[in-house]
């Protein structure tokens, strides 16, 4: 492990980086104006409560932007050590971090027999609370491919999925897997709530697939939504169509 990793790695370093993270994520939101969709968008959150909010991974550094005052959403991070910056700025803006992994893979016809269970259940547990989960719906190391993980959520816990996007016109796109994007102070922002899918207790292989489908489709529809509200064109959708990233720096900002 490098030196500059170590010292990254030092709890007080890791709490001082988290502090400054959830600070300027404030200072993000509060200096854009946000379009929220659908109109109206508290009575609809209240009546879809509590839901499974789908997110893009790269989404992951902004989705807290979508929370209200009175909401209680929770996510998960996994243990590993480069998730506690996250987990320490994600605390500061009001969400409820669960440390363990998710629920990942195929069709799941029983949950105890695959790997992220401890991750499943917490957000079950989380779920019957009342609380919001928001969960990356991506494939793995695949950027904008939806995973049957999150669909095994929504069929054991009865709550539907409810895809959204959060986005800014001013933004740093990293050239990530996941194509990460960072807000940027003073702009034009957006929060696109989609279409509900709700997934049976009981599914078999054709349909739960259809309806991964459906989650993917939708997912980029938001996206694709939220980005005309602020009138800037999607940029990572080359990459997800299977066009390699740019090489060299490992952030651009906007032209």
């Amino acid at each position: 492990m490098s030196l500059l990793k170590r010292i990254s790695r030092l709890p007080a370093v890791q709490q001082g980086l988290g502090t400054l993270a959830a600070a300027y994520l404030n200072l993000v939101r509060r200096t854009n104006r946000f379009t929220v969709e659908p109109a109206g968008g508290d009575a609809w959150i209240d009546g879809h409560t509590p839901f499974i909010a789908g997110m893009w991974h790269g989404q992951h550094i902004m989705v807290s932007f979508a929370r209200r005052p009175q909401d209680r959403i929770a996510t998960i991070i996994s243990r590993n050590p480069d998730g506690n910056i996250n987990t320490i700025a994600l605390t500061r803006m009001g969400v409820r971090v669960i440390r363990a992994s998710g629920a990942r893979g195929r069709v799941v016809r029983d949950a105890r027999a695959k790997g992220g269970a401890e991750g499943l259940r917490a957000m079950l547990k989380a779920l019957k609370a009342g609380e919001i989960v928001a969960f990356s719906a991506d494939v793995p190391k695949v950027s904008r491919r939806a995973d049957a993980g999150i669909l095994t959520l929504a069929r054991f816990s009865g709550r539907p999925i409810v895809p959204v996007a959060v986005v800014t016109s001013r933004h740093i796109r990293f050239n990530s897997w996941d194509r990460a994007c960072l807000g940027l102070p003073f702009g034009q922002g957006a929060v696109v709530f989609g279409e509900p899918i709700a997934v049976p207790r009981e599914v078999e292989a054709e349909a739960f697939e259809h309806l991964r489908q459906r989650l993917e489709a939708e997912m980029n529809r938001v996206h694709d939504r939220a980005y005309a509200l602020v009138g800037r064109p999607d940029r990572v959708g080359a990459n997800w169509l299977g066009v390699p990233a740019a090489t060299g720096n490992s952030a651009r900002s906007p032209a």
